[in-house]
């Protein structure tokens, strides 16, 4: 299996069960279990300014508009750099980039430690979040990598552990941060504890990961995939899970400091909660959507979604606390459910493509990872967005209310959209007239199959 040196894979085949129950499934779990170990640290060093604005209070002169605009440059550039992460697993190899991703993982935590002290000017600040911003380029790498390991039959479980081990990251250096402020410890305590997880993370890969020979820079797959038009529809229903996860992971504590009057520590404590709910849950939507269809695990959790934010306009207008934290750790519990359904459904969009092309086995099956692994680094791109969206929409509610209830009003018909699309482009069962004129109960919009969708 082994080919040139580097740790370099030649033969991989994981549909073939044969090669899969022998060797293919041990040396896939082997770097999936390390590739969630890299994406977890680059969760947390790209998230960490999520915590970080917690411990800036007065004294460093930020109203809550610049803190949301700050969380917003963040997600910003970890929703771009999404994109050149996905292809540079080709270019390089699984294994070896993910020991490059891994430890550029220093520059923005090592910016970070020398600027964060009052007086540091609101731009510097910007500068170091810029930075911080490339930790949210190492899920798409991942994904893209891990994709390619395992069968289609497994690819919903697969992705949604390695995700969901790396959204943990979130609320892991949320509660560091809580230890932190509870010692009376400052922001540089928590940061100087990153830099030696960085390299841990960067020496494991490089002694325990594998590059596959078969995963190659293919230009054409990115302009494909591009050029689809389900590439851009899961990028909007990625929108509304992953975009509500990364960015209510990032407001969350300001929006409690500045609408319900929290102490940074008294943030601190209820902050993790749901984004640590929303991680372990997120293998549980792939795996259901192994099951059922990912199409229909995720109509059903937009609909709980929307009727969640519902009850959070309510309790954001009468001010109640104990209301607002319990609709919203249950909205990051079902962002993750549907993070796992919606990763799901691309691998089996593809593959059902290549089907109604008229391919078949192993054309079948390239042609499905060509275009799903492509598609993966663009609809994550596009997915964590939303996160950006999200800040920016707290931050103008809260100029022009000084509340988040506007926000959420327009979440809730964000919700509603991504609904309907479900619906329409993976559920719904359209008329298909018979030679004779009558209605046959055929769907074949896209070539879909609810099985495998």
């Amino acid at each position: 299996m082994k080919g040139r040196g580097g740790r370099w894979i030649e033969h991989w085949d994981p549909e073939d069960e044969t090669f899969w129950r022998e060797t293919g499934e041990r040396t896939a779990r082997r770097n999936l279990f390390f590739s969630v170990l890299s994406e977890h640290i680059g969760f947390s060093v790209w998230t960490m300014w999520s915590v970080l604005v917690l411990f800036m209070g007065p004294e460093y002169g930020l109203t809550p508009a610049d803190k949301f605009l700050l969380t917003s440059v963040v997600t910003l550039v970890g929703a771009v750099v999404r994109v050149p992460y996905t292809f540079a697993v080709a270019v390089f190899g699984g294994r070896n980039w993910t020991i490059v991703s891994a430890g550029l993982l220093l520059v923005p935590t090592v910016a970070a430690f020398a600027v964060m002290e009052p007086g540091t000017s609101f731009s510097t600040f910007l500068l170091a979040g810029l930075l911080a911003g490339i930790g949210g380029g190492n899920f798409a790498s991942s994904m893209t990598n891990i994709n390619a390991f395992f069968p289609l039959r497994k690819k919903g479980w697969a992705l949604g552990l390695n995700a969901g081990g790396g959204n943990i990251g979130v609320p892991v250096i949320q509660l560091a941060a809580l230890a932190i402020i509870g010692a009376g410890g400052g922001p540089r305590v928590l940061l100087g504890i990153y830099v030696p997880l960085v390299l841990v993370a960067a020496v494991l890969a490089a002694g325990f990961m594998d590059n596959l020979t078969s995963v190659r820079n293919d230009t054409g797959a990115a302009k494909d995939a591009a050029r689809d038009a389900h590439t851009w529809i899961m990028s909007v229903l990625y929108i509304g899970t992953f975009g509500s996860f990364i960015g209510y992971s990032f407001a969350f504590g300001q929006v409690l400091q500045s609408q319900f009057g929290r102490s940074p520590l008294q943030a601190a404590y209820l902050t993790f909660i749901g984004p640590l709910l929303g991680s372990l849950v997120r293998p549980l939507g792939g795996r259901l959507a192994d099951r059922y269809g990912g199409a229909r695990i995720t109509l059903w959790n937009f609909v709980a979604m929307a009727a969640a934010t519902a009850v959070l306009v309510t309790a954001s207008a009468s001010g109640s606390l104990a209301l607002f934290v319990a609709v919203f750790v249950v909205l990051f519990v079902l962002s993750g459910l549907g993070n796992g359904s919606a990763f799901k459904m691309i691998p089996g969009i593809f593959r059902n493509k290549a089907l109604g092309k008229g391919l078949a086995g192993e054309a079948a099956v390239a042609y499905g990872r060509r275009l799903s692994g492509a598609s993966m680094g663009l609809i994550g791109a596009v997915g964590a967005l939303g996160g950006v969206a999200v800040n920016l929409a707290f931050r103008q509610s809260f100029l022009s209310s000084g509340s988040g209830t506007g926000a959420f009003v327009a979440f809730l018909a964000f919700y509603a959209v991504c609904l309907a699309l479900t619906w329409a482009v993976y559920l719904r069962r359209p008329v298909v007239r018979t030679p004779d004129g009558s209605a046959g109960p055929e769907r074949v919009k896209a070539g879909l199959s609810r099985a495998e969708v």
